[in-house]
């Protein structure tokens, strides 16, 4: 299956590996969405049938638990799991201090519910996911149905406030209309290029009424499992040097 993969799968699937070593019986698991942690599922689904790993995920999006389903995982809601033990989930950039970029997915609303309701979250991402500077993938707003087009109006007014002047911001669209989010809302994607203030743009951006939750998640990752092509991958904590670890692939091969 490895050998199969483009370059940048390559590197999903074994940092989704390493992550999937963290997971233990027993545990109460945040289950992510995107196409890393497709592979994670993966990896998690071969674990339960053929090492007998137990665990309860919980999913942060309805595909997600759909695929969770079909590997065999036992999912719980996270009301009926109480608090997790850890959480795993990809993420669309992060920087040096961890912050991150989430919601290309559409699913950043249950995603960052999920994470904080964990004793930690976990990120796993291809190394193209690492940048200097937060911005260049579009920030994901989610936002209400009623009154979204003078939500997006607000938006645009409060960037302009914080110094984002000429900002494109589009309603982000699927199969001819709007996407529309598992709770029913719409999404805002803005196109930044750049931010300056992580902490100043989610604090105001959440003061605007209709705006349910941005995609800048502060505060809430420590460790980051970056994936390489070569089948290496980088488990990074904050603060402290990466270690670089060896993977296998499903086959029990070294890569």
């Amino acid at each position: 299956m490895y050998s199969d993969l483009s370059p940048a799968e390559r590197g999903k699937y074994v940092c989704a590996l390493r992550a999937a070593q963290l997971v233990k019986s027993g545990m109460k698991v945040g289950l992510g969405t995107g196409s890393t942690a497709y592979w994670l599922v993966k990896h998690l689904g071969r674990m339960v049938r053929e090492e007998g790993l137990q665990i309860q995920g919980v999913p942060t999006s309805t595909r997600t638990k759909e695929q969770a389903i079909a590997e065999g995982i036992d999912m719980i809601t996270l009301d009926q799991a109480g608090w997790l033990d850890l959480t795993i989930d990809g993420a669309d950039e992060f920087d040096a201090e961890f912050t991150l970029i989430k919601g290309g997915g559409g699913a950043h609303l249950q995603e960052k519910v999920v994470a904080m309701a964990s004793n930690r979250m976990v990120v796993i991402a291809d190394a193209s996911k690492r940048v200097d500077q937060l911005g260049a993938f579009p920030l994901p707003v989610e936002v209400l149905q009623f009154g979204a087009a003078a939500t997006q109006t607000l938006v645009e007014r409060a960037l302009a406030d914080v110094g984002y002047s000429g900002v494109a911001v589009t309603p982000r669209a699927a199969d001819g209309g709007n996407f529309v989010s598992d709770e029913g809302n719409f999404i805002l994607d803005l196109h930044l290029g750049a931010i300056t203030d992580a902490v100043a743009l989610a604090q105001r951006l959440n003061q605007i009424p209709g705006v349910v939750e941005n995609g800048l998640f502060l505060n809430i990752c420590d460790t980051v499992i970056v994936g390489n092509s070569d089948g290496s991958a980088s488990y990074e904590m904050l603060g402290q040097s990466a270690e670089i670890t060896q993977m296998v692939n499903d086959a029990g091969e070294h890569l």
